[in-house]
């Protein structure tokens, strides 16, 4: 099952970084920008979770939560933001279960070889919990563009 923009936004309950559970009930009331993307400190990866952390200050403006999700450890996740100072949480994601609820777990094609991956998404959320955006073509560089085009 697709996820589309009027669809209620799956509840999940998932680790971030520093070992604590949030939900995604707990932003209800702010608008979230829940982001996909395959893999720590790689170069796309980086891009991505840059421009956004380089655009956050604007989000917050306008009243955003950024989360990403990979499907990496917590340990992982807190060298990734060091490095980058990320000013935003990230969901370790190791079991899959935010990305099969999203459906951003599938099938992927590399160099001619299939395999499974992230598929990279962006999910924007209202502040009642509905899908207001589904943004499948991420320009990594360009991403915060995107979201507030």
């Amino acid at each position: 099952m697709e996820l589309k923009a009027g669809d209620k936004a799956p509840e999940f309950e998932a680790k971030i970084q520093n070992g604590n559970t949030i939900k995604l009930s707990d932003y209800k009331g702010k608008k979230v920008i829940l982001y996909f993307y395959p893999k720590d400190n790689t170069p796309g990866c980086t891009a991505q979770s840059c421009n956004l952390r380089d655009n956050y200050e604007d989000l917050q403006a306008k009243g955003f939560v950024v989360l990403g999700v990979s499907g990496d450890s917590e340990k992982s996740h807190v060298k990734f933001i060091e490095k980058q100072s990320l000013p935003f949480d990230l969901i370790a994601d190791t079991e899959k279960e935010v990305h099969n609820l999203f459906g951003t777990w599938g099938e992927k094609q590399m160099y001619g070889k299939k395999y499974m991956g992230t598929l990279r998404t962006t999910f924007v959320i209202d502040e009642e919990g509905v899908i207001s955006e589904v943004i499948s073509k991420v320009k990594t560089k360009d991403h915060t563009a995107q979201i507030m085009g």
